[in-house]
Parts: C-alpha cells; sequence; structure tokens
C-alpha cells in the first residue's frame, strides 16, 4: 500500500518506465524477460506493496525483503540483481539510481491526485481588481489577493491563503492552506509551501532608545524584501523573515523542513537543505549545497561556504570556509553521569592552569638538572 490509481487509471510499465527516461534516467527490463507488462496502480516498500504496486531497493540492508516482497516491480541495480541468489516473485526494473526513480515515481503519481482537485476561483476568495492571475490558477476558499499580485499559470493556492500586496508567484507554485505572504515577496517557479508558512514578516530589529526609558526599543522598520528562487520547497509553520534593507533571498532548489527560523538578510546558496527546527539568524550567508541537521543553530553575521554540512544540534558561532562536516554536540549520558562530565568541564580553564604551572616547574627542573651536570663536568 497504497494504491494510489483506480482501475481505469492504472499505468502499464512499459509506459512508466519510458516516462522515467525521458527525464534523462536511464532504467530498462533485463534481457529476456517474456512477461506481460502488468498495469501499476500504486508505489509501496518492499514489505507493504502487493501485487498491482511497485517498489524498489535503495538500500543493500533490506535486500534480503526481495524474497518477502509481494510486489509486482522492483527497481533495483543491475549488480543487485546479478548477485541474487533465486528466481524473483517480481518484474524487476534495472535502474542506477533507485531511489531517484523512486522519486520521479512517486511524483508521477501524486500529479494524478492533484489533477482530481478542484479548479478555479472559488467564490467566497477576495481578489483585488488590479491582481494579474495567469491562466489556470486555482484559489481556494477565503483566500485574499492584494492589490498588485501577479500569479504564474497553473498555480494553485489552498483555503484561506493570503498573498500581499505586490508579491509574485512563478507558474506551477502549489501553496497549501493558510500560507501567508505579506508584501513584496517574490517566487519564482515551482514552489511548494506547506500550511503555515509565513514569508515576509519583520526581521527582528531594534535600537536601544534611552529617550524612551532605561532599556528601551525604537523599532525598525523592515523594508527589504524576500527573494524565492525556482522549485524551493518550504515546510509547515517555517518562518523567512523580510530584510531590514537588503533583500532576504533563498537561490533556485533550496529545501526548507518545518518549524525553521530563516532571520532577515540571511542568503541561501543553491540546493541547500535544512532539517526541521534550523535557526538562521539575521544576515548569515549560507552557501550552496550545504545540509544543515535538525535543530542546528546559526549565529548573525556568519558566512558558510559552499558544500558545508552541520551536524544535527551543532550551535555555528564562527565563519566555515572549508567543505566538510562540522559537529558540536556534548553526547548525551545517563543524567549522574552527564553532571559529573559537565562538572568537569566547568573546571577545564583551570585545569589547564595548573597542567601549564606543572609543565613549567618540569621545564625549570630540567634546565636545573642539566646545568648542575654541566658544572659537574
Amino acid at each position: 500500500m497504497p494504491v494510489l490509481l483506480n482501475v481505469d487509471q492504472a499505468v502499464q510499465l512499459s509506459e512508466l518506465i519510458d516516462a522515467i527516461n525521458k527525464t534523462g534516467l536511464d532504467c530498462k527490463l533485463p534481457e529476456g524477460i517474456k512477461e506481460p507488462m502488468p498495469r501499476i496502480r500504486g508505489l509501496g516498500s518492499l514489505l507493504s506493496a502487493g501485487p498491482e504496486e511497485i517498489s524498489f531497493l535503495s538500500n543493500p540492508k533490506m535486500q534480503d525483503l526481495l524474497e518477502q516482497t509481494s510486489a509486482a516491480v522492483v527497481i533495483l541495480t543491475p549488480q543487485v540483481y546479478e548477485g541474487l541468489g533465486f528466481a524473483p516473485s517480481f518484474i524487476p526494473v534495472l535502474c542506477s539510481q533507485p531511489y531517484l526513480m523512486y522519486a520521479l515515481l512517486a511524483q508521477r503519481f501524486d500529479q494524478v491526485r492533484m489533477a482530481d482537485l478542484p479548479q478555479g476561483i472559488h467564490p467566497s476568495a477576495v481578489i483585488d481588481p488590479s491582481a494579474d492571475l495567469g491562466e489556470g490558477v486555482s484559489v481556494g476558499p477565503f483566500c485574499v489577493i492584494e492589490a498588485g499580485v501577479k500569479i504564474g499559470r497553473g498555480t494553485r493556492l489552498g483555503a484561506h491563503c493570503v498573498i500581499g500586496a505586490g508579491s509574485t508567484l512563478g507558474q506551477d507554485c502549489l501553496l497549501h492552506a493558510r500560507v501567508t505572504l505579506y508584501h513584496q515577496v517574490h517566487i519564482g517557479a515551482r514552489a511548494i509551501l506547506h500550511s503555515g508558512v509565513v514569508l515576509g514578516a519583520d526581521g527582528f530589529g531594534f535600537a536601544p532608545d534611552p529617550v524612551k526609558g532605561k532599556g528601551a526599543w525604537a523599532k525598525i522598520a523592515q523594508i527589504g524584501h524576500v527573494r524565492i528562487g525556482d522549485d524551493v520547497e518550504i515546510g509547515a509553520n517555517t518562518t523567512v523573515d523580510r530584510g531590514a534593507l537588503d533583500d532576504t533571498v533563498l537561490a533556485n532548489g533550496v529545501k526548507l523542513d518545518n518549524q525553521i527560523m530563516i532571520g532577515h538578510n540571511v542568503q541561501v546558496g543553491e540546493h541547500t537543505a535544512m532539517a526541521a527546527c534550523v535557526g538562521v539568524a539575521g544576515s548569515t550567508q549560507i552557501g550552496a549545497r550545504c545540509t544543515i541537521a535538525g535543530a542546528a543553530m546559526l549565529s548573525g553575521h556568519l558566512v558558510l561556504g559552499d558544500d558545508v554540512h552541520v551536524s544535527g544540534g551543532t550551535a555555528v558561532t564562527s565563519n566555515i570556509s572549508q567543505p566538510g562536516r562540522y559537529t558540536g554536540v556534548y553526547p548525551f549520558a545517563g543524567h549522574q553521569d552527564w553532571q559529573k562530565n559537565a562538572a568537569v568541564l566547568g573546571q577545564l580553564s583551570g585545569l589547564r592552569r595548573r597542567l601549564r604551572s606543572l609543565e613549567r616547574q618540569q621545564a625549570d627542573g630540567a634546565n636545573e638538572s642539566s646545568e648542575h651536570i654541566n658544572k659537574q663536568k
């Protein structure tokens, strides 16, 4: 499971393979396969897929499941297929990148689901007369589209979305229910924004204002914009603040998980991905193809180069210029052991001073011995 298509929507296996090969991924059936091509209704794991579904093997550790699967078809590498020690009950599809083929197939099946969703503009939507909606745009119930908005063809807005004045959306974007774009938020083509996303809220900017009183603050108006490239996906309840002066920028292909905070003026390079609960403070620049694992925290005004990979829970407080993986997480332990280790860490500076003192004493003692020996000679 899941079976995704009705019987009349089932797709012949050869048609699926042809469609995937058109994307540039080379997939084929082994030579000599004479069985009739099954019609595929769904996509599932090796354990859950049934006789009308296609599955895949991308992790060699799961190879034993090939003998147990009930899937009609399994995608696997030529090397795995050649090494099988049994006659498979499924039709094999040989592919150098099974996981990528699975991703492309999942997209194809999801397109069928999307095609069945309601089309057009719901009568409860409030749309300013100056807004420009492209061909095939769908607007769900109780959406608000303000003045000067431009929305590209084929884009879909779920219920209760708000698109602020002067904002733009490229073609074929998908905004799930309750996405909010403040004014002057600009998004490229094929973006996917999940429920609760807020783009363009004010960044956290305040100046000390002693005129108002001790410790008082004066708000700094955030007059920059948010600019997001093509093929960006942003998870549920993630927020991207607008720039104070310069724009906050997410480049093409950036992927953000749920509940991430991107501060004002941050710039994120192409194809960088961040997992849930990451926080990026204002004006930090992150290069291309980086990965930031869950709950990592990046201080403000930093620069991370391309191909930097930050482990989960790591606090980054200085620039990183060299590619590679960086980790700064104190290992967990039983609570009593952790308390003991933490107490030792609190004494490190004192231990360091004592060690250096002992080293100096040892060096002085060695020098005195050497001088004594020289005098005896």
